[in-house]
């Protein structure tokens, strides 16, 4: 451990303590939950030695391995908790979750006391894997559709309860109530925490890829909160993707599962040019290009090109994220943001919604639009939009409409509409953006020789 001498403040050790919880809450939560069986208890002995290390960690230092510090807590807090209630059935789960930590500490001496911690049952295959196993329970087909993604936000991608109950607009208490009532219809109903055999996998794998997507884009594009990327959670979904992989490989779902690992390495790609020294946005035309991960993009485009020679060799068209990741993958390969085929993005938005109806589709394509044909003909795509309900709190809707004005030089329009998109911003480095925009058009304005401004193309779902 690192002595508390060491120049680490209350700041460094919040800092550290935010990321390391970010990057081990799915990891150790499964083991834990595998091993209980209990969810709440699981998630509240967590939550309890993220608070320890908080106290502890000013005052002792910071771990040599910090991971590795916070499952011990955590299973030693699940020890304490099961000898309280002492029954034969906890006496049970408390000696395998003992043998586990026996068996860990033997595997850190072995080794030195190097490296990221391993646990019995946390390997990398597939079918081993405790994350997989919590998310194929998330997703059961016995729990109805908002339970599922109402638990898959809380234990899998860590929003808190409040956050979960936002996603949904109901209140803090009556997603509380929801998801416990979930948790106990998972142990009643005798719903088996495993990634199910391999007849059963073609029913299972969609719903499994949207909560592993929901968990990247939740790190790639934070839904609130001070951090518009945490990268820790895009790359377990990255990880959880090539699991699927190989899980699929004889399946008939593997193309969707190739075009959704290609889609996340594009994307990812992007990861180190999106947020600049002092933490705000960058958007995509402004990006250092030098800065994207080149290995990542070469890997995507191998993958995208594995997908289709997938899907050729079992017929059918591609699918949602196939065709996602052919987006992404013309915004990876242009050498330039002028030299993008927005042509090509627009007609692949229009095939996405075919296959794929929703609004937030329409809107990039209508912005793709604007890129390829004019501001105009974008907004006149915005105005069909506007009449959808959905989108009716949606931030970034009015911020393309706002951008689209801007970009034809009508600034005094943009200004309302970047206003109520920062009225509607879930995160802090978007409210800043957005912000310096509204600040921007005031004076712009008052400048009636002026010309639009530089700055990119509107904010997309895709554009950062």
């Amino acid at each position: 451990m690192t002595s508390p001498d060491a120049g680490h403040g209350a700041t460094e050790v919040g800092r550290v303590l935010a990321s390391v919880a970010s990057s081990e809450r799915l990891r150790i939560v499964s083991t834990l939950i595998r091993i209980t069986g209990d969810w709440d208890l699981s998630e509240d002995c967590f939550q309890d030695a993220v608070a320890r290390a908080l106290t502890s960690w000013p005052e002792c230092g910071l771990p040599d391995n910090p991971g590795a510090w916070l499952t011990t807590v955590s299973k030693n807090l699940v020890i304490d908790a099961l000898r309280r209630a002492s029954t034969e059935r906890n006496t049970t789960r408390r000696y395998a979750l003992e043998t586990e930590i026996d068996a860990q500490e033997r595997l850190t001496a072995a080794s030195g006391g190097e490296g990221r911690e391993m646990l019995p049952g946390t390997s990398d295959d597939a079918l081993d894997d405790d994350r997989l196993r919590l998310i194929f329970t998330c997703c059961h087909p016995a729990l109805a559709m908002d339970a599922r993604v109402a638990l898959t936000l809380r234990t899998v991608v860590g929003l808190s309860v409040r956050e979960t109950a936002h996603v949904f607009l109901v209140t803090e208490q009556t997603m509380q109530k929801r998801l416990v009532r979930t948790r106990a219809k998972i142990r009643a109903a005798g719903i088996p925490y495993r990634v199910p055999p391999a007849e059963m996998l073609p029913e299972r794998t969609s719903g499994v890829l949207a909560v592993i997507y929901l968990l990247f884009t939740e790190g790639y594009s934070s839904g609130s909160g001070a951090e518009l990327v945490r990268s820790a959670l895009a790359e377990e979904a990255i990880r959880l993707s090539r699991l699927m992989v190989t899980l699929t490989r004889h399946s008939t779902q593997l193309p969707e599962v190739l075009g959704l690992l290609a889609l996340e390495l594009f994307q990812q790609s992007r990861a180190g040019s999106r947020i600049d020294d002092d933490g705000d946005l960058v958007l995509l035309e402004d990006q250092d290009r030098r800065l994207w991960d080149g290995a990542a993009i070469s890997e995507g485009i191998a993958v995208l090109a594995s997908a289709e020679e997938e899907r050729q060799r079992l017929g059918g068209v591609p699918g949602t994220y196939q065709l996602q990741a052919q987006i992404a993958a013309q915004h990876a390969t242009a050498p330039t943001a002028a030299a993008t085929n927005f042509h090509r993005i627009a007609e692949l938005y229009a095939r996405l919604g075919r296959v794929s109806p929703s609004p937030i589709i329409d809107l990039n394509r209508a912005i793709a639009v604007a890129l390829a044909e004019g501001s105009e003909a974008g907004l006149e795509l915005l105005d069909i939009l506007d009449r959808n309900a959905h989108l009716a709190d949606y931030h970034l809707l009015p911020a393309a409409r706002a951008d689209l004005l801007r970009r034809g030089g009508r600034f005094a329009d943009a200004l309302p509409h970047y206003m109520r998109a920062l009225e509607l911003a879930p995160s802090d480095p978007e409210r800043r953006f957005l912000q310096r925009r509204i600040d921007e058009m005031r004076t712009t304005a008052q400048t009636p020789s002026s010309t639009a401004p530089p700055g990119g193309p509107p904010m997309q779902v895709d554009a950062t």
